[in-house]
């Protein structure tokens, strides 16, 4: 299983690239897919993936070593 920084880190570079794509990608068009929406669907799941990164953290750090 992933670490919890790595899976905190995907979640953010997913999310930065997804908002890189949205706000660049507008007045784009390639023939399959809009570039825009792509991006939309890459920041949810990145920031999906980035509050369960946050949320591996946090359970990590409260666990009591036994």
């Amino acid at each position: 299983m992933a670490s919890a920084r790595k899976t905190l880190l995907t979640g953010l570079v997913t999310f930065v690239a997804g908002l890189l794509l949205w706000r660049y990608g507008l007045d784009e068009e390639i023939v399959v897919f809009v570039p825009s929406k792509i991006g939309l669907i890459m920041m949810v799941v990145g920031g999906l993936e980035t509050l369960y990164g946050v949320y591996k953290v946090v359970r990590a750090n409260g666990e009591d070593p036994v």
